[in-house]
């Protein structure tokens, strides 16, 4: 049926919470299409062609707004506190926070006199869960309360954040509320205020509460910029040309014991260089080469010398460039060069290979492991 708005009792639509977005979503769609879900109500006792509004607060207020002066209404036969609580187990209306919850208890409790039993049994939930919520709404100061009310602070801040500081300390729970509701504050930003505020000591907690901004922005400038995928893989690869160069170093300093090397630890060291070039050569086949007139976000080279690890003397293996970019710090023996080439196993023979560990700055296994331990 049609209602108009002046027959309507809006007494309960303080137990909710007013959200500024999704009423101009309602708003949208009232004025597109027009109401499609009617309101729920009661009839008044003793007041006839008089209403209780049960559910629709956002409705009647987005059709206000349009100008409109009549809603259409579902009327239920029944009293107002089996109506509110048949609305709140049916969830005709998005699901409500906490705090909403201990609104509505403690408006049965207050007006009709409900003890905590009573209540239990109503919405069928346990003395506990209703004691809870109970206490949540004494425990907020009613400043704060409004504040929800009027759409200025979230439930989740108000509930996550604000009741432990109103446990502590009433006027820093106004003041914490205050300053979220001043800077808009979102969930997240709230939560860095309240982690800063519970470990810092009082006078540091009063400076935090008067320029929250001012630590937040502090917070903003600390966090690690996110690196792109691209910056990453560019990284990886500069590591990758600063390891080949301190191993070359390594070599050069230990060229006294590598001309007593033996076949054996030299087939193993020439092994483990070619794990490494295979890695590279497979690095460098998935990096697209540049194309006529196609901008590619990696620049890429010839294949020839494209890995950064080639072994000077040896172009038949050519898929690895020079690392002639970086210093040397003198001539290299040719005793020290390594043939990738010849990196292959011996027949018969077992080796211990290194650990699979490029960032490690550990000397080389057995008796020719007397490098210089941090070199590079």
């Amino acid at each position: 049926m049609k209602l108009e708005f002046h027959q309507l009792d809006r007494r309960h639509e303080h137990l909710r919470v007013r959200n500024a977005q999704r009423q101009r979503q309602l708003l949208a769609s009232l004025a597109t299409s027009g109401q499609q879900t009617p309101i729920i109500a009661v009839a008044v006792a003793d007041q006839p062609d008089r209403y209780l509004v049960i559910d629709g607060y956002k409705r009647i207020a987005a059709l206000e707004q349009l100008g409109r002066d009549t809603v259409e209404a579902v009327i239920w036969p029944l009293n107002e506190v089996q109506a509110l609580v048949l609305d709140r187990s049916l969830r005709w209306s998005e699901r409500e926070s906490v705090l909403e919850e201990g609104w509505l208890l403690a408006e049965l409790e207050q007006r009709f006199g409900y003890g905590l039993e009573e209540l239990a049994r109503q919405f069928d939930r346990s003395v506990s869960w209703v004691s809870r919520r109970l206490a949540l709404v004494e425990l907020l100061p009613d400043s704060v309360q409004h504040q929800v009310r009027t759409g200025e602070l979230s439930a989740q801040v108000a509930m996550k954040y604000l009741v432990p500081v109103a446990r502590g300390s009433l006027e820093d729970c106004q003041q914490m509320a205050a300053a979220c509701a001043r800077h808009k504050l979102t969930s997240r930003q709230a939560g860095q205020l309240y982690a800063a505020w519970r470990q810092a000591p009082p006078q540091i907690r009063q400076r935090l509460l008067e320029q929250p901004q001012l630590f937040l922005k502090v917070q903003r400038e600390a966090e690690p910029a996110v690196a792109s995928p691209l910056q990453e893989l560019l990284r990886d690869l500069e590591m990758v040309a600063a390891i080949a160069h301190r191993a070359n170093r390594r070599l050069r300093k230990m060229h006294s014991e590598f001309e007593q090397l033996q076949e054996e630890p030299s087939e193993l060291l020439r092994h483990s260089l070619a794990l490494a070039l295979q890695e590279l050569q497979r690095l460098a086949t998935r990096i697209p080469e540049v194309r006529p007139g196609k901008e590619e976000h990696v620049e890429s080279e010839s294949t020839n010398h494209d890995s950064g690890t080639a072994c000077p003397g040896n172009q038949q293996t050519r898929d690895c460039s020079g690392t002639e970019h970086l210093p040397f710090d003198g001539p290299q023996s040719p005793s020290l060069e390594l043939d990738p080439s010849a990196a292959t196993l011996a027949p018969g023979k077992s080796y211990a290979l290194p650990p699979a560990n490029p960032g490690a700055d550990a000397d080389l296994p057995g008796k020719f492991g007397a490098g210089e331990r941090g070199a590079g």
